[in-house]
């Protein structure tokens, strides 16, 4: 019996086609009203106040008389070079944020480092040291403001008690220990942000690092400088950078405790401007504005230019032939 045999249709491969849509002006005008709530937000929100108060930098803008708001040039920078109430407010800023940085970054450092641990009631414990992070500034200024009353508050009843004074400090009546009372506040609020910021960094580095260097027989402190440091230094740097931005512009603590008293010891550059800015002096408080934003951006940049890491130059010699 013949078989027969028939030919399988050989399938020709066909040319891939791409199924990517094409970028018409239609998709650009769907793109478009979905994002045109968001710029109207931020141009409205952000832009506008940010351009606003450039222009009145430079302008007489006073509400307490606004029927002359002409163009002033730099007067208003001028006058506060020769304010000696600014100046002070400068060298208080200048306190206020390296006195407040240092020990929130070592303080929050070496609890980052205790809760990366694997301990019993490990979560409790962070989230009661992450606490005071959902708390407003302005409130923990109030909170403060009562612990450190002069005649009833509780920092002075435990100081008595351990018998380290013997009489009650005047902490917020005197200008010696305002700027102290204030600043241990801060540190109090700001040492959450270091600790979970660092905790963060501190789970991306792998256990085998450590490990090798246990094997290797390394202590903690070689162990710290050597692996942990090095592997979360840019998270530190950036972590830093955006602290001393945030405690430079965070007047709300010292409104809450102090308002800038007393006899103005308390009063930083952004306090101050809020200040003048509730005289009705716009014009001036502009100025301080744009003048923080101006130096803030400086800082940034030599910052980063100082933290960046340098590639080392590879040097050849020409050899004698």
């Amino acid at each position: 019996m013949a078989v027969l045999q028939t030919e399988r249709p050989v399938r020709r491969p066909h040319a891939r086609t791409s199924h990517r849509r094409q970028f018409t002006g239609r998709t650009a005008l769907v793109l478009l009203a979905f994002m045109l709530p968001a710029i109207v937000f931020v141009g409205l929100f952000t832009y506008y106040p940010l351009l606003s108060g450039i222009q009145m930098a430079f302008r007489n803008y006073n509400l307490n008389d606004l029927s002359d708001t002409s163009w002033v040039g730099l007067k208003n920078f001028r006058t506060l070079l020769h304010d000696d109430m600014f100046r002070g407010t400068v060298k208080n800023s200048v306190v206020w944020v390296v006195g407040s940085l240092v020990p929130q970054f070592l303080i929050g450092f070496t609890m980052a480092l205790w809760l990366r641990r694997k301990f019993r009631f490990r979560g409790i414990y962070q989230a009661l040291v992450f606490f005071p992070w959902a708390v407003s500034g302005f409130l923990i200024g109030i909170l403060f403001r009562w612990m450190f009353n002069g005649e009833f508050g509780v920092v002075n009843d435990l100081l008595m008690k351990a018998h380290l004074i013997d009489t009650p400090v005047p902490w917020l009546a005197d200008a010696k220990y305002a700027m102290v009372a204030v600043i241990i506040a801060n540190v109090w609020y700001g040492v959450t942000f270091f600790a979970i910021m660092i905790l963060a960094a501190l789970q991306s580095v792998p256990d085998e690092l450590y490990e090798a260097a246990a094997i290797d027989g390394a202590g903690k402190v070689r162990t710290l400088f050597g692996i942990t440091i090095p592997s979360i230094r840019t998270t530190l740097a950036l972590t830093v950078l955006l602290r001393v931005i945030w405690i430079f512009n965070s007047p709300e603590l010292i409104f809450g405790m102090t308002g800038g008293g007393p006899a103005n010891a308390t009063h930083t550059v952004t306090s101050y401007m809020i200040q003048v800015t509730q005289e009705g002096d716009y014009g001036r408080a502009s100025a301080m504005g744009v003048m923080v934003v101006f130096v803030l951006i400086l800082f940034a940049i030599f910052y980063l230019l100082a933290i960046r890491p340098r590639t080392p130059r590879i040097t050849t010699r020409k050899v004698a032939g």
